[in-house]
C-alpha cells in the first residue's frame, strides 16, 4: 500500500527538526515543535520534560507495544561540508544532523503511528514515545519516561539499522582505575612508580578473554581508553588515572564483570554506572518470524540506544545506516523513509 502523504509530511517534519538545533540536553526546541506537530494531528500528547509519549485508550486485553525514537542529536563534527542545521534534499537524500541518527527512525514510527492507530483494530495497544538525552544516557531522558508507562511487552527502537532487526545490542560500562604509588626524586630513583604499578594490570586486561562469546554479538571486551599519570620528567607519579570502556554481550550482566575486574586488578575501580545492560529479543518471537518471511535478517548491534534502559524485551529497526550515525554531510534517503513507514505498518498490523 502506498502511504506518500504521510511519507511528505514525515520528510517536511524532518526538515523542521534538523532546522531546529537539539544536541543532547538541549531539545526544548525540537520538543516544542514534535509536540505541536503531533497535537495538528489529533493525537493525545503528554509531555515529560523534553520527552514526549502519544498514547490512545488501552486495552487491557491486549499487548502493548511500545514504539521509541530519540530527538536528541549529538554535536555537529568540525568536517561538515555543508551547514548541519540547513536541510537540504540532493539525488533524493536528506542532509543535516540528526537526519540519520535518529530522525529518520523518528519521523517514521510516528507516521505508522498514525496510520495503525487510525484503524478500529490493531492486535497490539500501541504507544509512540520520542525521548531526549539518548545520546548520553542522561537521567532526563527515557529513564525519566519509564515510571509513566503502563505495563510494556514489546518495543520497537527506530534507530538506524538499515531496517533489518537488531536483536541483540551490546552493554556499556565505564569504568575510573588509579593505580598509587609513592612519589620520589627520578635521579635518585626513589618511591614507587605508579605507572609501573598499573603496568601488570594493564596487561592483564589486555591479554585476558571472557569466555562466553554471543553468536550475535562475538565477545566482550574491556579496553584502557584513558590514561593520566605524572606531573613532571623528575618526579616519580604517585598516581595514575585510567578508564576502562567495557562492552558487554548479553551473558554478562556490569554488576558481575565489575566484581570480577575488582578480583583480578590490584588498581582501585569504580564504575560510573551499571544501568547500561546488553539486551537481547528472542528470535522466535513472532515480530522476528514476520521479518524474516518479509525478507529482513536479524543481526546483533554493537552501538548502544535506549533498549540499555529497557526493562522489557526489545529490539532495533529503523532507516538508515549505523555507518552514517555521528559523521559529517549526514543523510538520510526519502526512499529509506517511505520504506521504514510502509513495513512498520506490514509488520505490525
Amino acid at each position: 500500500m502506498s502511504y506518500k502523504r504521510y511519507t511528505n509530511e514525515a520528510v517536511k517534519l524532518l526538515k523542521e527538526l534538523i532546522s531546529t538545533p537539539s544536541v543532547s540536553r538541549d531539545e526544548k526546541a525540537a520538543a516544542d515543535l514534535l509536540q505541536r506537530k503531533i497535537k495538528e494531528w489529533g493525537l493525545p500528547c503528554k509531555r515529560i520534560g523534553n520527552n514526549l509519549i502519544v498514547a490512545k485508550r488501552l486495552s487491557k486485553r491486549k499487548p502493548t507495544l511500545l514504539l521509541n525514537a530519540h530527538i536528541d542529536t549529538v554535536k555537529p563534527v568540525a568536517t561538515w561540508t555543508r551547514d548541519p542545521f540547513t536541510p537540504t534534499i540532493e539525488d533524493g537524500k536528506l542532509y543535516g544532523l540528526g537526519a540519520n541518527d535518529c530522525g529518520g527512525g523518528l519521523v517514521s514510527l510516528l507516521q505508522a503511528y498514525r496510520i495503525l492507530t487510525e484503524k478500529k483494530e490493531t492486535p497490539y495497544n500501541i504507544i509512540y514515545v520520542a525521548s531526549c538525552e539518548e545520546e548520553v544516557s542522561g537521567q532526563n531522558g527515557f529513564s525519566l519516561v519509564l515510571p509513566e508507562l503502563p505495563p510494556i511487552d514489546y518495543a520497537i527502537v527506530g534507530e538506524p539499522t538499515g531496517m533489518n532487526p537488531a536483536i541483540a545490542e551490546k552493554g556499556l560500562m565505564v569504568i575510573d582505575g588509579v593505580a598509587h604509588g609513592k612519589s620520589g626524586h627520578a635521579a635518585r630513583n626513589e618511591g614507587v612508580n605508579a605507572i609501573y604499578e598499573a603496568l601488570d594490570d594493564f596487561n592483564w586486561l589486555k591479554n585476558y578473554k571472557f569466555r562466553k562469546v554471543s553468536p550475535l554479538l562475538g565477545e566482550t571486551r574491556a579496553t584502557i581508553t584513558v590514561v593520566h599519570a605524572g606531573t613532571q620528567h623528575n618526579v616519580i607519579p604517585d598516581k595514575l588515572e585510567f578508564v576502562i570502556d567495557v562492552r558487554t554481550n548479553e551473558y554478562y550482566q556490569n554488576e558481575y564483570l565489575f566484581a570480577f575486574l575488582q578480583k583480578h586488578m590490584k588498581s582501585e575501580l569504580k564504575a560510573r554506572s551499571f544501568r547500561l545492560h546488553s539486551s537481547s529479543f528472542p528470535e522466535d518471537h513472532p515480530l522476528i518470524k514476520k521479518c524474516k518471511r518479509m525478507r529482513m535478517k536479524p543481526y546483533g548491534s554493537p552501538t548502544l540506544s535506549d533498549q540499555a534502559l529497557m526493562p522489557f524485551p526489545s529490539f532495533k529497526l529503523g532507516p538508515g545506516e549505523s555507518s552514517r550515525s555521528h559523521t559529517a554531510d549526514e543523510f538520510i534517503g526519502i526512499d529509506e523513509i517511505e520504506k521504514a513507514i510502509n513495513t512498520y505498518v506490514k509488520l505490525i498490523k
